[in-house]
């Protein structure tokens, strides 16, 4: 069964203040889980990888083998597609481990999406700034 994994992080001044979000949903668009994460002072790509990261985690944990990743970064899914090289070395070291999870849980695919398309994993990483 298709999961989406909806992915989201940004940062308060860049970087600054960032949190990380991901929301799982079937393909039913139930809600199997969602979290929103503060991750200290972080840049924006910082925190869109340690919200795919956590989330293919999450997906792992919960024994899903297939997953659509949807993420408003564009950077992001064009680097683990394969389409964009990754100049800078903390971006490359979590795209590697984001790789070995996705190889992990099954078959992992990327969509990048407008942000609108994006509203609850938004809303989970403005909350936790928020709450930061």
């Amino acid at each position: 069964m298709l999961v989406k994994l909806f992915t989201d992080g940004g940062a308060r001044g860049n970087p600054g203040l960032a949190a990380a979000a991901f929301v799982l949903q079937d393909a039913d668009g139930v809600v199997l889980d969602a979290r929103g994460d503060a991750i200290g002072v972080q840049t924006n790509n910082v925190a869109e990888y340690t919200a795919l990261l956590n989330g293919l985690r999450r997906a792992a944990e919960l024994g899903l083998t297939e997953i659509e990743v949807v993420s408003d970064s564009e950077l992001m899914v064009k680097q683990m597609r394969g389409e964009y090289k990754i100049k800078n070395a903390a971006l490359r070291e979590l795209s590697t481990e984001a790789a070995h999870l996705a190889r992990a849980v099954g078959d992992v695919r990327y969509t990048a999406v407008r942000r609108e398309h994006n509203k609850l994993a938004d809303k989970l990483v403005n909350d936790a700034l928020d709450a930061a």
